[in-house]
C-alpha cells in the first residue's frame, strides 16, 4: 500500500514538472544568473540577454494570471521562476478592474538575492525596474476584457480610452519618478506592446524618456487602413492638381503640395525636431517583429526615406538622420501564425535576428506627434530628467 501511495506521489510529481509552462521546460537554454563577473563584465549589455530577460519578465505576467486562475500559489506557483533566477522579484501587479485579471506586473532589482550570490551592486544595464504588460490571453475569464481591447485598437489605433492604459501609466510614472527614467523599462508583447507603446510615448511627450521594448506590437487598424486610402486620394488630387494649365504660383503650391503629401516619413518630422528644441533620438523604442506574424509585419514597411538596413544595432543612419526606432526582424521562411506571433521565439536558441530599418513607414506615423511637440517645461529648481 505504501508503495502504491509512492509512486502515485512521484506520478503527480513528474506531471507538475512537466507543465509546459515551466522555466525548466520552455525557458531559455544556457542562459547564466547575474553573478559576480557581471561586476567586471555585465552580461545586460548584450543586446540577446535583455532582450531574452525581459520577454521572460512578460511571459511572468501571462503566468501570473494563469496562476490566478488555477489557483497556483507559493511552490506550485508558475510565474515566480520566470524572474527569480535574474535576481528580480515582484513589486506591484496591475489589475484590470472590470474582470480583476492580471494585466502588468512590476518588477524590482532584488538586491538581497544579489547578494547572496556575491552581486553587490546591480550589473551595468540591468534596469532598477521594470514594468511588463502582457497581451491576450486566450482564456474564458479574460478573453472578454482582452477581445475588447484588441477591438479598441482595431477600430482607432489607440488604447488610451482603456482602463489598463490609465492603470499602466500611472504606474510607470510613479516607479520612474522613483528610480529615475534612466533606471527603468516598460516592456509588451502583442496588446501588452501596444500599451507600452502608447505609455512610454505620452511620458516622451512629457520630458520622462523609459526604455522601451515591444514583441510582436498590433499593426493593423481599420483606422490606419481608412487613413491609407485618405492619403493616396489627398496624394493623387494634388499630384493631378500640379499637372493641370495655371499660374506659375499655383505650379509651386501644387508641388509643395504633392511633397507635403508623400513626405510622411521620417525627414518631414526633422524640422519640427530641430524647432522645438528636443534632442533627437532620446526616445527610441525597441521593436521586434516577425515576417510571418500579420499583426505586427506592417512595421517592417520602409517608410520611402530610408533603404532596409541589415546590420549590427549601433549602425549609424545616412544623411544624419537619428533612428526613430530601432526594428528587429525575425525571418524564418513561412510560419503558422500562433508560432510567429508567439513570446518564446524571442529566446529560442535559433534564433535568426537582424536589424532591418531605422525608421519605418508606421513607426514614423506612430512618432510623428510625439516629436512635433514644443519642448516639454521643466519644472523650476529641478534639473532636467
Amino acid at each position: 500500500m505504501a508503495k502504491s501511495d509512492t509512486e502515485e506521489l512521484t506520478k503527480e510529481i513528474v506531471v507538475e514538472e512537466a507543465h509546459p509552462y515551466a522555466f525548466h521546460v520552455s525557458g531559455p537554454r544556457n542562459l547564466s544568473s547575474p553573478n559576480w563577473r557581471d561586476l567586471i563584465n555585465s552580461s545586460w549589455k548584450d543586446g540577446n540577454y535583455k532582450r531574452t530577460v525581459i520577454a521572460c519578465f512578460i511571459q511572468a505576467v501571462y503566468l501570473l494570471e494563469l496562476d490566478r486562475q488555477e489557483n497556483k500559489s507559493g511552490e506550485n506557483a508558475l510565474a515566480p521562476k520566470w524572474w527569480i533566477p535574474f535576481k528580480y522579484k515582484l513589486s506591484q501587479t496591475l489589475i484590470d478592474e472590470r474582470d480583476g485579471s492580471i494585466f502588468g506586473a512590476i518588477l524590482e532589482w532584488d538586491r538581497s538575492a544579489a547578494l547572496a550570490d556575491l552581486v553587490l551592486i546591480r550589473p551595468s544595464g540591468a534596469p532598477r525596474a521594470v514594468l511588463a504588460l502582457r497581451g491576450t490571453l486566450l482564456k474564458s475569464l479574460t478573453i472578454r476584457r482582452d477581445i475588447e481591447d484588441d477591438l479598441r485598437f482595431f477600430a482607432w489605433e489607440s488604447l488610451k480610452g482603456s482602463v489598463r492604459f490609465k492603470v499602466a501609466l500611472e504606474a510607470l510614472k510613479l516607479v520612474a519618478e522613483r528610480y529615475g527614467s534612466s533606471n527603468v523599462c516598460v516592456a509588451g508583447h502583442s496588446l501588452g506592446a501596444g500599451f507600452a507603446l502608447q505609455v512610454g510615448k505620452t511620458l516622451a511627450k512629457e520630458g520622462i524618456y523609459v526604455e522601451t521594448h515591444l514583441f510582436n506590437p498590433p499593426s493593423v487598424s481599420l483606422a490606419m487602413s481608412c487613413r491609407n486610402i485618405g492619403e493616396k486620394a489627398g496624394f493623387m488630387w494634388k499630384r493631378l492638381k500640379s499637372m493641370l494649365p495655371s499660374s506659375s504660383e499655383t505650379q509651386i503650391n501644387g508641388e509643395e503640395g504633392e511633397k507635403g503629401a508623400s513626405g510622411l516619413g521620417f525627414k518631414n518630422w526633422v524640422p519640427n525636431l530641430k524647432s522645438s528644441g528636443m534632442a533627437l533620438g532620446k526616445w527610441v523604442p525597441h521593436l521586434y517583429v516577425n515576417n510571418s506574424d500579420y499583426i505586427c509585419c506592417s512595421y517592417n514597411e520602409p517608410d520611402g526615406t530610408e533603404e532596409a538596413n541589415d546590420g549590427k544595432e549601433n549602425v549609424v543612419p545616412r544623411n544624419g538622420q537619428v533612428a526613430a526606432a530601432k526594428l528587429f526582424v525575425m525571418s524564418k521562411g513561412n510560419q503558422k501564425f500562433f508560432e510567429a506571433h508567439g513570446l518564446e521565439q524571442w529566446w529560442s536558441d535559433d534564433l535568426q535576428l537582424h536589424l532591418a530599418l531605422h525608421n519605418s513607414k508606421l513607426i514614423s506615423r506612430q512618432l510623428k506627434s510625439l516629436h512635433s511637440l514644443p519642448s516639454p517645461q521643466q519644472t523650476p529648481g529641478k534639473p532636467p530628467r
